[in-house]
């Protein structure tokens, strides 16, 4: 996608992108759902939560729960950085899915399907495995939240939201019209309705558990290669 593309086509493409945006987001309430109600209680994405817990086993000597906050965020703070190495530093290039993006959302798909090999082999139950569940899927959420970042949009996440709560609302509340506010209300949907098909899975079908983010990331992945623009 250069520079010289008319406007239209540039604002269908970026539509597009919002919508795999939205659908990224959805995968990521998904898979922290599942984290917290069957891998021990911890969360795979949403770090401040897991650093509060951290204090919390700390200050009441559960070291199982420190344990697993603790090994959820240098989890994900690996995933951070293997996906800020695959995807790249932002640009102002007008690619709206740089190929950078792709590859690294690649990376969380194998992270995944990892974790659903690990989660099928112990019939939908991990129990031991757990642990390891846990920061496999913090890994991939850590990679899917740096590759995000490669859009340079300000404020942009796919996976911690509070950020994306209190600019909806401090906007609406001060009446300032912005083009991003739907986007905004969208996320925050598209982030409960992943937690409550993951929570509504992990609990009554455990089996099929896995399938749901490994669709939708499989989903973003392939319609995200057909809007990839050349990049200099």
């Amino acid at each position: 996608m250069s520079l010289s593309q008319p406007p239209l086509r540039q604002g269908l493409a970026l539509g597009r992108r919002e919508h795999l945006v939205v659908l990224l987001t959805f995968t990521s309430g998904s898979v922290d759902a599942i984290g917290f109600v069957a891998l021990g209680g911890a969360f795979t994405s949403v770090m401040t939560g897991n650093l509060v817990l951290t204090g919390i086993g700390a200050a009441h000597g559960d070291w199982s729960l420190l344990g697993r906050a603790a090994a959820a965020i240098v989890a994900y703070i690996l995933g951070c950085a293997i996906g800020a190495r695959v995807a790249g530093p932002a640009t102002t290039v007008n690619a709206y899915w740089p190929a950078a993006v792709t590859r690294a959302l690649s990376v969380e798909f194998a992270l995944l399907l990892v974790f659903a090999g690990g989660w099928w082999l112990n019939s939908g139950h991990p129990n031991a495995a757990a642990l390891a569940l846990l920061t496999v899927n913090a890994a991939a959420l850590g990679v899917q939240s740096a590759a995000i970042q490669r859009f340079g949009v300000p404020g942009l996440s796919t996976t911690y939201l509070t950020g994306t709560l209190t600019t909806l609302v401090v906007r609406l509340a001060n009446r300032q019209p912005h083009a991003d506010l739907r986007l905004y209300g969208q996320l925050l949907v598209a982030l409960i309705g992943g937690a409550a098909a993951g929570t509504f899975l992990a609990l009554d079908a455990p089996w099929w558990t896995p399938a749901l983010p490994l669709l939708c990331l499989l989903t973003v992945v392939v319609a995200g290669r057909r809007l990839i623009a050349p990049e200099p």
